[in-house]
């Protein structure tokens, strides 16, 4: 039995902001009969957990909570949560996180969060004209003040959290005051997501307007998607910061899974690991999609109402659609000299052409192959110095004698094969 990631969305789409370039809002359309509650009921609810424990080979289970906005279903929601794991656990240590944008959280759920040891995700895009440019709430105000008193509630209760930032159009071009902003406010785990939308000319059957890769609508990139190659610029700019001060004391997940394809062990992000498809998200009234970037009506794999997840996940359609990221490689990505790192990156950025007009090559290609060429010689170093039992964290040292030189290595090389004990 294989490990499986279920995100789930006990409220679906619903949230009470109106963030630019959400691309779940609009999956309210699917769920049209649903009315404004969409709200898993309690028969949904433990199905999930029950079979989301029974599910996991491992004694460590870690459940995920989005939206929409998680906080929106209350305190009472999350008790029954915890009271439902506790029932099945079975023995198995079981633990939980959700993302949220922090705006309705109180001493109240700091409490709360704090005695279950929740680890909370907080989505913050940088400093406060950064930051609202794109996160607006329903009447279309700033969010950032709601944020960070948010923040300060987590802080106040010693709730572990990390922050998730966006990369988008806007602070794209920011690179070092979105950094020295979030290690300024305490975050030591950052995450850095880039927005890439396809809008089409008019929404589809189902009333979505963002496209998945190979749909036949007419279309063009949001504009608020990250541009390619800014994106690689962001990414190195930060890791020139990092890789001199910050390396062993803030925690860039990028930077992390890198060293984990430079080193040899398996990619622990979806997006970089050869195949996919161990990765799912699970509505509010039980229907399972093959992924949470593909919830369309084409992917998804059932209800578990009626199907147990397990036979969901290990399904002929499950199967062809993790199989078909590495199957559906194009051929300049099969001879890139990073394709060990990025492996084409997540299959709903693969909808441009090579220059040979083959179609399936990722929007992002450009920016992947800039940040990854950048921090070469330095993965490099850091891989080698965990194989020598050495901590990697010595790379700043390495780095601050060696600036200024160039060409430090021809090429990148990939790993050795080597696994991470």
């Amino acid at each position: 039995m294989k490990a499986l990631h279920v995100m789930a969305k006990p409220h679906g789409p619903i949230c009470n902001l109106d963030c630019t370039y959400c691309y779940y809002l609009e999956k309210e359309n699917l769920y049209a009969g649903s009315g404004r509650e969409f709200r898993m009921s309690d028969d949904v609810l433990e199905t999930y957990i029950r079979q989301y424990i029974q599910s996991q080979p491992a004694q460590h289970v870690s459940f995920a909570w989005q939206g929409g906005e998680p906080t929106l279903l209350g305190i009472p929601f999350f008790e029954r949560v915890v009271e439902l794991q506790n029932k099945y656990a079975d023995g198995k240590t079981v633990d939980n996180a959700f993302q949220t944008n922090g705006t309705l959280l109180d001493d109240a759920w700091g409490e709360f969060l704090a005695r279950h040891k929740f680890l909370i995700g907080i989505s913050i895009d940088g400093p406060e004209e950064i930051h609202d440019f794109y996160r607006v709430d329903k009447g279309g105000k700033p969010t950032f003040a709601r944020v960070m008193r948010g923040l300060g509630i987590l802080k106040k209760h010693g709730v572990q959290f990390n922050t998730l930032t966006v990369i988008n159009r806007k602070n794209s071009y920011r690179p070092n005051e979105v950094y020295r902003f979030l290690k300024q406010i305490g975050s030591k785990y950052l995450q850095f997501i880039p927005v890439v939308e396809q809008v089409a000319t008019k929404a589809d059957a189902n009333g979505l307007v963002l496209l998945k890769p190979f749909s036949r609508q007419e279309s063009k990139v949001s504009d608020w998607s990250v541009e390619p190659i800014q994106f690689g610029r962001f990414l190195q700019q930060i890791f020139d910061s990092w890789v001199l001060q910050d390396v062993g004391r803030v925690f860039v997940q990028i930077f992390d899974v890198a060293l984990e394809s430079w080193y040899g062990a398996p990619q622990s992000l979806c997006v970089f690991a050869p195949t996919c498809g161990s990765a799912l998200a699970l509505e509010h009234n039980g229907d399972l999609y093959s992924c949470d970037h593909f919830v369309y009506p084409d992917n998804r794999l059932g209800n578990i109402m009626q199907t147990a997840m397990t036979s969901l996940v290990n399904s002929t359609q499950q199967t062809r659609f993790g199989n078909a990221k590495e199957t559906g490689l194009p051929s300049d990505c099969r001879q890139c000299d990073v394709r060990f790192a990025c492996n084409g990156e997540c299959p709903k950025h693969r909808f441009t052409q090579t220059a040979s007009g083959e179609y399936g090559l990722n929007y992002l290609c450009a920016g992947y192959k800039h940040f990854f060429h950048h921090i070469d010689p330095y993965m490099r170093f850091m891989a080698e110095e965990l194989r020598q039992n050495r901590a990697p964290a010595r790379v700043m040292e390495w780095a601050r004698t060696r600036r200024g030189t160039t060409a430090l290595f021809a090429a990148p090389q990939k790993n050795q094969g080597v696994a991470l004990a």
